[in-house]
C-alpha cells in the first residue's frame, strides 16, 4: 500500500514539475516572429463561380515563450473571394492568436472566384496579413480563375462541334443521341463531375492533335495530398460508353482518364457488329476498373496506351479487333491488379454462350505488353482466330501457330517508377523494345507517334518511339 501511495505522489510531483517548466509568459521582442510553412500559397488552377477545395498552411512560434499575433487579416485587390479559418475559428479578420512556446496552429483558405469574361486562366492573388509584437508580414494567396461551360445532362441531338475555348464542366451526363455527331476539337477538354459519364448512340469525333489533344478527365484540381495530384485518382467520374448501334467512332490524340469503369463499346444489343471505335495515338488510363471493354464490337486501335486498371486493362468479348504498336502497361496504384492486360471471351472454342453473334477475331502485332498482373486471361489460343505476333510479353513463354516471333519474359525499361508515381511508357535505350517491330505488320496510322516522332523504316515495339536522350 505504502508503495503504491508512493508511486501517485512521485506522478504527482513530476506533473507538476513537467507544468513548471512551460512558460506561459508571451515575448514582445519584436525579433520573435511566426515562422510560416509557405510564403505563396499556391491553389492552382480553380474553376470560376465555384468554390475551391480548402488548403491550408502552418504558422509556427520557434521561440520557447508564446506569442501573441496582434492581428491576422486579408487584404488586396481580391482579398473579397477569400475566406480564413485561423486554429478552428472561421472568418475574415482575428485578434490576438496565441500559439505557445514551441508550437504551431494551421491556417486554411478557400475560395470562389468570379467569372473572370476570359478563355485562358486569370490570376488572382491576395495576402493574409500578420501583425505581430509591431512587425507586419504576409503570405500570398494565389489562385488561377478558369472559366468554364457548364453543362448538365445536355442531349445532343443534331450534329455538334465543341471548341477549345473554354474547358466544359459536365454535370450528370452528356450524352449524343442515335443519328448525332458530336466533334471535339483540337484542344477541347471535357472534365466530368462526380458520377457524370459520356454516353454515345450516334457517333463521336474526337480531333485531337500532338499540340493540342483532346482530355476526357475528372473535374478535380490540385492535389489530394501535398505530393499526390487528383490526376492519379480513379473512380472520380462513371466513364465512356458507346451504346448498340454507335458507330463511326474516331478518336485521335485523345486522353481518357480518371474513370470508375474506363470506356465501354457495346455492341450486345446490336442488330448487327456495326458498333465501332478507332483509336488512333490515344491514352485511355486510370480507371477504377478496366480501361476499355468491348461486347460483340470492333475496335482499331494504333498507337494506343492502355494503362492503370483495377481488374485489369482491356476485355474484349467477341468481336473484331486490331491493336498495332500500342503499349500494356499495369502499375495501378491504390488496389491489387484482379485482372489481365487483355481478357478474351467468346472466342472459337469457348463453350457457346448463346447470343448467336461470331466469335472473336484479334490481331495484337508489334506491341508490348507488360506490367503488374497477367499478361493475358488465356495461354492457349489454339484454333482460335487470336493472333500475337511481334510482341514483348512479361511472362515466359514460347512461340506458337497463335504467337509468332514474340520476345518473351524480358523487361522493357520503361521510365515508370511506380513508388515515385511517375507513369512514362516511353522507352530507355537498352530497351529490347527497341527496332523489334516488324514493319511490315505495321498500321498505315501508326507512321508518327503521339509525341509525333517517327517510326521510320526500323519501328520500335510499343507506342512510343525511342529517342535517345
Amino acid at each position: 500500500m505504502r508503495k503504491f501511495l508512493y508511486n501517485i505522489l512521485f506522478g504527482f510531483i513530476a506533473i507538476f514539475a513537467f507544468a513548471a517548466c512551460i512558460d506561459d509568459s508571451f515575448t514582445d521582442s519584436p525579433s520573435d516572429q511566426p515562422v510560416f510553412s509557405v510564403d505563396t500559397l499556391k491553389m492552382g488552377v480553380v474553376f470560376t463561380e465555384q468554390m475551391t477545395t480548402t488548403h491550408r498552411f502552418s504558422v509556427s512560434n520557434p521561440a520557447s515563450k508564446s506569442l501573441s499575433i496582434s492581428h491576422i487579416g486579408l487584404s488586396g485587390d481580391a482579398a473579397e473571394y477569400f475566406r480564413l479559418n485561423v486554429d478552428g475559428f472561421s472568418g475574415r479578420e482575428f485578434n490576438n492568436v496565441e500559439i505557445r512556446g514551441k508550437d504551431s496552429i494551421f491556417v486554411f483558405v478557400e475560395a470562389t472566384l468570379p467569372t473572370a469574361n476570359a478563355d485562358l486562366p486569370v490570376e488572382m492573388n491576395a495576402f493574409v496579413d500578420f501583425t505581430t509584437n509591431g512587425v507586419s508580414r504576409s503570405v500570398v494567396l494565389s489562385a488561377l480563375g478558369q472559366d468554364v461551360i457548364r453543362l448538365n445532362g445536355l442531349i445532343v441531338d443534331n450534329d455538334t462541334h465543341f471548341d477549345s475555348a473554354k474547358p466544359y464542366q459536365i454535370f450528370d451526363s452528356l450524352v449524343v443521341a442515335q443519328g448525332a455527331t458530336l466533334t471535339l476539337a483540337p484542344g477541347t477538354h471535357l472534365l466530368f463531375h462526380d458520377s457524370a459519364y459520356l454516353a454515345v448512340d450516334g457517333t463521336l469525333i474526337s480531333d485531337g492533335t500532338v499540340e493540342q489533344p483532346v482530355v476526357l478527365s475528372g473535374d478535380r484540381t490540385g492535389n489530394v495530398v501535398t505530393d499526390i495530384s487528383f490526376d492519379l485518382m480513379s473512380r472520380q467520374w462513371k466513364g465512356v460508353i458507346f451504346g448498340a448501334g454507335s458507330k463511326n467512332n474516331d478518336l485521335r490524340h485523345t486522353e481518357i482518364k480518371n474513370t470508375n469503369f474506363g470506356v465501354i463499346v457495346d455492341g450486345e444489343e446490336a442488330a448487327s457488329a456495326e458498333t465501332s471505335l478507332v483509336l488512333t495515338n490515344c491514352r485511355l488510363h486510370n480507371s477504377g476498373a478496366t480501361v476499355l471493354t468491348a461486347y460483340h464490337a470492333d475496335i482499331d486501335a494504333v498507337g494506343c496506351e492502355f494503362a492503370e486498371g483495377s481488374e485489369g486493362l482491356v476485355t474484349l468479348v467477341g468481336g473484331l479487333h486490331s491493336f498495332n504498336h500500342c503499349t500494356f502497361a499495369n502499375n495501378y496504384l491504390f488496389t491489387a491488379i484482379s485482372g489481365p492486360a487483355i481478357a478474351f471471351s467468346h472466342f472459337n472454342g469457348e463453350t457457346d454462350d448463346q447470343s448467336q453473334k461470331p466469335y472473336l477475331t484479334a490481331n495484337i502485332d508489334n506491341s508490348i505488353i507488360y506490367g503488374l498482373g497477367q499478361d493475358l486471361s488465356h495461354g492457349d489460343f489454339t484454333d482460335t482466330e487470336i493472333f500475337i505476333r511481334n510482341c514483348l510479353m512479361k511472362s515466359e513463354g514460347n512461340d506458337d501457330d497463335n504467337f509468332l516471333n514474340c520476345i518473351w519474359g524480358e523487361d522493357p525499361l520503361y521510365y515508370t517508377v511506380r513508388s515515385e508515381y511517375l507513369f512514362d511508357y516511353r522507352l530507355k535505350a537498352d530497351s529490347p523494345a527497341i527496332g523489334a517491330a516488324d514493319a511490315s505488320l505495321s498500321s498505315p496510322r501508326s507512321s508518327y507517334d503521339a509525341y509525333g516522332n517517327a517510326r521510320g523504316a526500323q519501328p520500335d515495339l510499343g507506342a512510343y518511339v525511342y529517342v535517345a536522350d
